[in-house]
């Protein structure tokens, strides 16, 4: 029996995947976490936007930004949560940010960990809590279905447990829902429960767990052409203010929808009428 129990876990040993070695931090400012197995991406050049081209959440642009230069210097500072309005800028304003408080001098570094991954969340803080840099935890687009159990992955990051956070680690998420999950799910489990409060207070009550909550709201017809006036005059493309009004509003009205996202899409296309790279 023994040596059957020994041929197994050498069995088992073999075909497990070797733990993460000590990642070089030093490699890149930023990085994407990986599972199966477990690695830390380095991510040579981000995928991002001049902060002066986020135009409309100047308030949550100022709350965030002093936020993390607290953090990078070492200062208390919250977790964030960036809800509300699609393609206004959540995630654009976190990674524009974290670029300029780095621009600044200190050693800040984003980590973005995807939501399927949470369940992992515990071996990256690990990693993270053995490095001498400042690490902002990205997670985009979180929300949970009325099956998920993922948020349990969450409270590690928000509570940090016996251990607790890191010092060295804060965490910002961006979700289009306010309490990360839909009302009427909400409603529901209140309706059949036995007790209501205590059916939904555990899953409500994360987005609770954030420090900050700044919220993003739909922009108006000014916001959105100034955005786009934006885009032109930082990447040198002329177009006078009466034609770029009548296609911006034209290519708004076709998408059903006003944001910076849809501006950004209008300017995209603009751009590679005119020849021009961006």
């Amino acid at each position: 029996m023994s040596d059957s129990m020994d041929r197994i876990a050498a069995a088992l040993e073999r075909i497990a995947p070797a733990p993460l070695e000590t990642p070089d931090f030093d490699a890149a400012d930023a990085f994407v976490w990986h599972v199966e197995p477990d690695r830390l991406q380095p991510v040579p050049e981000v995928n991002r936007v001049d902060m002066s081209l986020l135009l409309g959440i100047d308030r949550s642009r100022d709350t965030l930004l002093e936020n993390t230069r607290q953090f990078a210097q070492g200062l208390p500072a919250n977790n964030a949560l960036l809800w509300g309005a699609r393609g206004m800028g959540k995630s654009s304003l976190v990674k524009a940010v974290h670029a300029a408080v780095r621009a600044e001098g200190p050693a800040l570094k984003i980590v973005e960990l995807q939501r399927e991954d949470l369940p992992s969340v515990g071996r990256l803080l690990g990693h993270l809590r053995q490095s001498s840099a400042r690490f902002i935890l990205f997670c985009d687009d979180l929300s949970f279905s009325h099956d998920d159990q993922h948020y349990k992955s969450l409270k590690a990051v928000l509570d940090g447990g016996i251990e607790g956070r890191p010092d060295n680690v804060v965490f910002y998420a961006t979700s289009n829902r306010r309490h990360l999950m839909p009302r009427d799910m909400i409603e529901n489990e209140r309706g059949s429960a036995i007790s209501p409060s205590e059916a939904t207070e555990e899953k409500v009550s994360l987005s609770d767990r954030f420090g900050l909550w700044l919220g993003f709201h739909p922009c108006d017809q000014d916001e959105y052409l100034a955005m786009i006036r934006g885009y032109c005059d930082a990447h040198g493309i002329e177009i006078d203010d009466a034609t770029l009004r009548a296609e911006a509003i034209e290519w708004q009205a076709t998408r059903g929808s006003r944001s910076g996202r849809v501006a950004w899409q209008y300017f995209t296309d603009l751009a590679g009428r005119r020849g021009i790279a961006i």
